[in-house]
């Protein structure tokens, strides 16, 4: 398939979210204080993505969308991120999650591996249940992860191909600041010593931030 007729695949059960990594409050993954869902499922597949694990449409935590919405709210930030994974490959289920979302007053953001130009071509073929996310989303980052043209400016997309969209008011000023918006990259380690990354950074920055971690861990 080329990546004219690259569209993104059907939602199989519209009232369930496959979910990946639930995130409750972050400000590495959007402007201010954001809650995260990481959805499990990528037709894309872009080499080197930082997520190959959340390819397989097999895993993840199969969330109803009525739940879900509970956990977002309840999680009480200023709106979601949608990352993956691929969210418009959960399109109908995740049309229903952020409708409620902004329902209650918080803003969306949606990350994909697909083009804007792919998803207007999607929905002028007919299919509503991408209208109806991307008409749910307020900022949308669009665009495949290509590992031969790192973004080291902007915050976080990971490559410079990626085009920021923003589609309501919510964010009437963000693309006129966006290069002066710190990237940020948060760490968490539990008691088990599992360590927890999010947000975007090179692996040869990663290794450096988790030296002074990993070394008293390999000494256990």
């Amino acid at each position: 398939m080329s990546d004219d007729e690259l569209a993104p695949r059907p939602t199989i059960n519209s009232a369930v979210v496959s979910v990946a990594r639930f995130l409750g409050s972050t400000h590495a993954e959007g402007p201010g204080e954001r809650t995260a869902v990481w959805v499990q499922g990528c037709a894309i597949r872009c080499p080197g993505c930082f997520n190959p694990h959340m390819w397989s449409f097999r895993g993840g935590e199969q969330v109803a969308t009525d739940d879900l919405v509970t956990r977002i709210l309840d999680s009480g930030t200023a709106g979601l991120t949608l990352l993956g994974g691929e969210p418009f490959d959960q399109a109908a289920a995740l049309s229903k999650v952020t409708r409620a979302v902004r329902s209650a007053g918080r803003s969306v953001m949606t990350f994909t591996g697909y083009t804007e130009a792919q998803l207007r071509q999607a929905i002028e073929a007919g299919r509503a249940d991408v209208a109806a996310l991307l008409g749910e989303t307020d900022l949308l980052v669009a665009g495949p992860f290509l590992n031969d043209r790192i973004d080291p400016v902007r915050p976080w997309v990971g490559s410079t191909n990626q085009e920021f969209v923003v589609l309501s008011d919510r964010f009437p000023h963000l693309l006129d600041h966006l290069r002066r918006t710190p990237d940020r990259v948060e760490i968490d380690v539990d008691t088990s010593g599992q360590i927890a990354i999010n947000g975007w950074a090179e692996l040869e920055l990663l290794d450096e931030l988790l030296a002074p971690v990993a070394r008293p861990l390999r000494n256990r």
